[in-house]
């Protein structure tokens, strides 16, 4: 009888644990199969600009009626892009990816509601994303500064998604903070004129050679002027 009772309860503890272990893997994968909007936004009036049309549906495909090129890559603020995604990418939100997004590990990856895939994604590709946007929703670097002020990746890199070795042009930073004669003039020093770091002696230097995009910037004339007091200034 005291076999019998003992088997009984170690049953019941695996079977606890186990309803414990399938029950928390459930809960998991029942966040990470939300694929509308409703679960968190009830009243979408509460989220939208002043003024805003009525929104019918729930989920992102009924934003693209109005929204459809919004993911420009030219090198300008992409309002709503930049928006919904530093606002579902924030510390307090980290939202899935895949709640808007189709992923095919290797073959497939695009906005739900169109057809268009915009890259093959492998798992290290998508954590690396992951890791990307993040910087670019919430850093102390340049990413998260062109993202507070609405430009997305599209807007410096000019492609649909980035690379680890992606790199920018000076062509395509001057397009925003430019022309050159215009920035070598807001950036004179009064004390030492000569000392422009937009006009080099070394001639026209990449926009890059100081400006990090995901890393923390330096000014390159300090390998040399050791004793110069300059700043990156944004």
């Amino acid at each position: 009888m005291k076999k019998l009772y003992l088997t009984f309860i170690v049953l019941c503890s695996l079977s606890l644990l186990l309803y414990i272990t399938l029950g928390g893997k459930a809960a998991v994968a029942a966040k990470h199969e939300i694929r509308h909007c409703t679960p968190c936004h009830i009243d979408f009036t509460a989220i939208l600009p002043k003024g805003h049309p009525q929104v019918k549906g729930n989920d992102i495909t009924s934003c693209l009626g109005c929204h459809p090129s919004d993911t420009t890559d030219k090198p300008e603020p992409s309002t709503f892009f930049s928006r919904i995604h530093r606002a579902h990418l924030s510390p307090k939100v980290k939202l899935e990816c895949t709640v808007c997004h189709i992923w095919t590990p290797g073959k497939r990856f695009a906005l739900r509601g169109q057809k268009q895939s915009t890259a093959a994604l492998s798992r290290s590709d998508m954590t690396l994303h992951k890791n990307i946007f993040a910087s670019w929703s919430d850093s102390p670097y340049l990413d998260s500064l062109h993202g507070s002020k609405n430009v997305t990746c599209n807007g410096c890199h000019g492609t649909m998604l980035p690379k680890p070795d992606d790199t920018v042009d000076s062509e395509r930073c001057l397009k925003c903070h430019g022309p050159l004669e215009n920035l070598i003039a807001k950036t004179v020093p009064k004390d030492f004129p000569d000392r422009n770091p937009h006009k080099s002696h070394l001639g026209e230097i990449a926009c890059t050679v100081c400006h990090q995009g995901h890393s923390e910037s330096s000014v390159y004339c300090l390998n040399c002027h050791k004793n110069f007091k300059m700043k990156i200034r944004w």
